[in-house]
């Protein structure tokens, strides 16, 4: 089978959870943790995306999501394709911020 943009996907994660208790904020960082566990990158503050080299692939961590699913807040997941992945524009600001998004630096083959 050959790999095509049209068969990769991305997963984006998109997340809005309560803090206001010490066990929201519990909640919060274990779903956080289980994100990057999971091979998530943070692509923004509430939004983690992790690239996948099938629809198959890219279900069984979306069905590992729903397993640690926080009880309360807010939890969106987006799968989308490489090629719709790579029209995202991305705009940054006229300064220069220190740490910019890294690019994955391991390419994942199945």
């Amino acid at each position: 089978m050959r790999i095509n943009q049209y068969r990769t996907m991305w997963i984006l994660v998109f997340y809005d959870l309560p803090t206001d208790t010490e066990t929201d904020r519990k909640n919060f960082t274990r779903f956080r943790n289980n994100l990057l566990q999971d091979g998530f990158t943070m692509f923004q503050f509430s939004i983690y995306i992790r690239h996948c080299a099938s629809k198959e692939n890219a279900k069984v961590h979306i069905d590992r999501i729903k397993s640690f699913l926080p009880p309360k807040g807010h939890v969106g997941i987006l799968t989308i394709t490489d090629r719709q992945f790579g029209m995202i524009e991305i705009f940054y600001g006229k300064e220069k911020e220190k740490n910019p998004i890294q690019e994955p630096q391991q390419l994942e083959l199945f």
